[in-house]
């Protein structure tokens, strides 16, 4: 089944909004054996969403088409579908009633104009919205299914699930397709490639590096015939690709660094503290996504300047003779944090950040009473771009400690 997505809003092509309907729907499809051949973006014209659907048309099989189902002027989907298919738009009275009643309870006045949410063609049947008013279509014709849903994520989602992916699995052929993706850090990505090389060359299971600003990722796809072949046929890649990169990967899947770390504080029953500089608050706001309590992470000290760690117990002799921001800072950073919130292990982070060539150099220090241990990494990117990859630097050298040195 040779499938094509067609995002429309002429928000996404301002970049006003990121298309993340397409990525998940992408990887749904994927999960269930359904090749995607194409993805169209289109703005909020009805004449051009309807060339686009014509040509979706005559190379797809399926087509699912997200956004412009609202009730304004420029929610086109539903009138070029029936454009495409030369059918009639016709209110269904009894979704109308529905919608009214739904709208109602959270509007008071209803607009005339949501009765356009209640219009269907005669091919479509109506995937219902438990969580917005925007109804979508399922249609078929001439061997051809074409799927209607709204573009907010939350409500797109929901009706992936609950009213499209049912009906889909009755129509493809058995074929499952699944994927394992391994996440590592410190590891460029024409190296890691270089690394899994006789691996890349597989066509099932295949291998892909992806670069990210938690890292690199692996992405280990497997076809079979049942969801326990295609998982024996991943492991026994994954193994190989843990052996060979052992030392850089720190999760999978779902992992993100803050939840590894929130785990392992937990597993390992040691609390954290933290103090941070150039990261402007992201590093304890990222540790504080991924715990679960506030009984291992206690908080994290923020001191953006030299009065502001002076204050909050860095000698102003270390700074004079070291920097704002250096080695020596961030040791004496962790060990304020762990005095100060009384923790067993201390972080502290501080950063030289060059805007002006877009390098610079994250300075982590982690201090408990077993060790004090110094980490140095280069930054590259913008400022935004160098503060995360900064945070996600430090965390992944906590992990490291955590696993190695505290039983």
């Amino acid at each position: 089944m040779k499938t094509e997505i067609i995002p429309v809003g002429t928000e996404i092509l301002l970049g006003n909004i990121v298309d993340t309907d397409s990525s998940f729907l992408a990887n749904q499809l994927s999960m269930l054996g359904i090749d995607l051949h194409f993805i169209s973006t289109v703005g909020d014209n009805e004449d051009r969403l309807v060339d686009t659907l014509r040509r979706a048309w005559d190379r797809a099989d399926m087509i699912i088409v997200t956004g412009g189902l609202g009730p304004t002027g420029d929610d086109i989907t539903r009138e070029a579908i029936a454009r495409l298919l030369d059918e009639r738009l016709v209110v269904d009275q009894e979704l109308w009633q529905r919608l009214q009643r739904l709208l109602s309870r959270y509007a008071g006045t209803i607009p005339q104009s949501n009765i356009r949410q209640a219009a269907v063609i005669p091919s479509a049947g109506v995937i219902p919205n438990h969580m917005g008013t925007a109804p979508g279509w399922w249609v078929e014709k001439d061997n051809h299914i074409i799927i209607a849903l709204p573009g907010p994520p939350d409500e797109m989602k929901l009706m992936w699930q609950e009213g499209v992916v049912p009906r889909l699995r009755e129509k493809v052929d058995g074929t499952i397709i699944l994927s394992r993706t391994i996440k590592t850090f410190r590891l460029a990505e024409a190296r890691a490639e270089e690394m899994v090389t006789h691996l890349s060359r597989l066509s099932n299971p295949t291998l892909a590096t992806y670069i990210n600003p938690d890292g690199v990722h692996l992405r280990i796809t497997a076809k079979a015939g049942t969801e326990d072949e295609a998982r024996v046929m991943i492991s026994s890649i994954e193994e190989q690709v843990r052996t060979v990169l052992s030392g850089h990967i720190w999760g999978a899947d779902d992992d993100t660094l803050s939840s590894v770390i929130g785990r392992l504080l937990k597993a390992k029953g040691v609390t954290l503290s933290a103090m941070e500089s150039a990261t402007e608050g992201h590093l304890g706001s990222t540790i504080a996504d991924g715990v679960t309590g506030f009984t291992q992470f206690r908080g994290s000290l923020l001191a953006c300047s030299a009065e502001a760690k002076e204050a909050c117990g860095v000698d102003a002799c270390i700074m004079e003779e070291y920097g704002d921001e250096s080695p020596e800072v961030a040791k004496r950073m962790a060990e304020v944090a762990r005095r100060h919130f009384q923790t067993d292990i201390g972080l502290g982070v501080a950063c030289n950040l060059d805007c002006g060539t877009n390098s610079g150099d994250a300075f982590i220090c982690l201090s408990s009473d077993r060790c004090d241990r110094v980490f140095s990494h280069a930054l590259r990117g913008d400022r935004s771009r160098m503060k995360k990859r900064a945070v996600f630097a430090a965390l992944f050298d906590l992990r490291r400690v955590l696993i190695e040195e505290v039983s």
